[in-house]
């Protein structure tokens, strides 16, 4: 699955416009995606550094149109925690030569709100 077939649409409520500001964004994904390939489409997508995945099934309800009921369809949900506070990282390779990571992220997704 390519990044764009993974993320389908964000989901913008009150719940999740206030978690914005702990760096949780909520996303529509496909429900085949596991939590490694919601991350990596983040990841790309948006050019952040995602910390944490929660995914979770939210079942269709029971509609009533007239005389007819039916059901929506099940979906899945993933709650995205991303780094807010990127800094650069400094690991130590075999000789003992300290190597810099400093890979630019962004530390929000301005795309989320439509901005």
């Amino acid at each position: 699955m390519i990044a764009e077939e993974i993320i389908i649409k964000p989901i913008v409520t009150e719940k999740s416009s206030s978690a914005i500001a702990e760096g949780k964004y909520t996303f529509k994904v496909a429900k085949k995606a596991t939590k490694v390939q919601i991350a990596n489409a983040v990841e790309s997508l948006f050019n952040v550094k995602v910390i944490n995945v929660n995914t979770l099934m939210v079942k269709g309800k029971e509609k009533r149109v007239g005389a007819n009921s039916g059901k929506t369809s099940d979906w899945k949900k993933a709650i995205v925690t991303i780094d807010t506070n990127p800094t650069e990282k400094v690991y130590l390779t075999k000789g003992g030569k300290e190597v810099k990571v400093d890979k630019k992220y962004k530390d929000s997704i301005d795309e989320f709100m439509g901005a």
